[in-house]
């Protein structure tokens, strides 16, 4: 399955969209103030990255074994030291209202931990390549 974001920014307008398959959905995403670029940036996206996947992950793998989740809380973080340097220090910690056993979420947290997508990418250290394309026509 194929998962892409795009971003249309002009002085005007800024447009974002993700896409899964062949669905297609907008996000309200505001522009910089100064209108050039997005109003959050690439650090914040990505940790809104993990703390969705692994948000939307817990409540896959436990309708999967069958535990009852009444609320989950993730809250993703990292260090930019500057401008072209990686992220450093990257954490997250969740927290989830269930009538299950102490025992049984902490099992189900470290499972999660062990099949979440985007923290298995980021661990493996995937390239990022720049494909070129024609330039946007006025």
């Amino acid at each position: 399955m194929e998962i892409s974001a795009i971003v249309k920014n002009t002085g005007s307008e800024h447009l974002v969209a993700v896409r899964t398959g062949n669905d297609e959905r907008p996000l309200s995403i505001p522009a910089k103030h100064a209108g050039q670029g997005s109003g959050v940036n690439g650090g914040e996206f990505l940790m809104l990255a993990l703390a969705t996947c692994y948000c939307n992950d817990l409540y896959r793998e436990a309708a999967r074994h069958g535990i009852t989740l009444d609320a989950v809380e993730v809250e993703a973080t990292a260090h930019f030291p500057g401008v072209g340097l990686a992220a450093s220090d990257i954490r997250y910690r969740a927290r989830v209202a269930s009538p299950a056993d102490p025992a049984t979420i902490a099992a189900l947290l470290q499972h999660t931990d062990a099949v979440a997508e985007v923290h298995n990418t980021v661990r493996s250290g995937q390239p990022v390549v720049l494909v070129t394309g024609s330039p946007i026509e006025p």
